[in-house]
């Protein structure tokens, strides 16, 4: 019998699968050690299937082209993240209209290589108007209209996760984020972090557990979603994230002095993600211990 291969590998070599123009899913909790390679890397004209804080760092570091997102809001009393909003007002960046079902929807479309899904939400709206890849239909068994909504075809899915096994066995706690398993049955391959590698026994002994079976790679990384949340592992830094908000509201106004000191300090300057989290200092990884 042939032996099995692990799908492990670093961070620097998950970056390097993407390249210029893609389209990348990221899902929730966010896969951040990948995210900041993608910056690190400088990537350009993706197309980014993603929601909150995490979108908004990209398009401030310049690497979108196209959004596709339910949700641009930046938390904190912010309901629409600033650097999606300039970036959407000036035109800078093309905005995919719509809502989690289209969302869904159209990442099952995808996944299942059809031409198109239908879908209820929306209809009797502006969405077909504003996104005119949404195309209003009448359902030809009982003459319901109905939304047809495309394919949204990722290159590649980056998720975050509790452990996997080497090979590619991926097991969260809590559950994925509701919308992950979409995107990684849609992608042509998926990269998951992980904050741990434990045997495939341990993953046997549960694998009802086994939230994605053989992932196509599998890279290591403890806090690996900071500054968001892991759960099982950590919470999320609101204060490292308010102060991201507060840099990219700044650069939304004219003043870029703070945006561009966040980006150098976590993400250009340190080359892998540990070199990151000595930035952020194991004082404040510590506090963030959720048990």
């Amino acid at each position: 019998m042939e032996s099995r291969t692990s799908h492990i590998i670093d961070e620097v070599e998950a970056a390097s699968r993407i390249e210029d123009g893609m389209t990348v899913a990221i899902g929730s909790p966010t896969p951040m050690a990948l995210v900041h390679q993608l910056i690190r890397r400088g990537l350009k004209d993706l197309t980014v299937v993603d929601v909150g804080l995490s979108l908004d760092m990209l398009i401030a570091a310049g690497c979108v082209r196209k959004v596709v997102s339910y949700y641009a809001g930046g938390g904190f009393g912010v309901p629409v993240a600033p650097a999606f909003r300039r970036a959407a007002q000036r035109g800078e960046i093309e905005v995919w209209e719509c809502e989690e079902g289209i969302l869904t929807s159209g990442l099952q479309a995808a996944a299942q290589g059809l031409p198109f899904l239908p879908w209820r939400g929306g209809v009797g709206t502006s969405l077909p108007e504003v996104n005119p890849d949404l195309k209003v239909f009448s359902d030809p068994i009982r003459d319901e209209t109905l939304l047809a909504v495309p394919p949204i075809k990722p290159d590649v899915t980056l998720l975050h996760a509790a452990v996997s096994d080497a090979y590619g066995n991926v097991q969260h706690v809590g559950g994925p984020g509701w919308i992950d398993l979409f995107m990684q049955r849609a992608a042509d391959q998926t990269i998951v972090q992980v904050e741990k590698v434990v045997a495939n026994e341990d993953i046997r002994k549960d694998p009802w557990a086994t939230t994605i079976a053989g992932a196509d790679a599998i890279v290591r990384v403890p806090y690996g979603a900071h500054p968001f949340y892991s759960r099982g592992y950590y919470i999320q830094d609101n204060a490292h994230l308010k102060g991201y908000l507060d840099a990219s509201t700044a650069a939304a106004k004219g003043d870029t002095q703070a945006l561009h000191a966040y980006f150098t300090r976590y993400c250009r300057e340190p080359a892998t993600h540990a070199d990151y989290l000595e930035q952020i200092g194991i004082r404040r990884l510590l506090e963030l211990h959720e048990y």
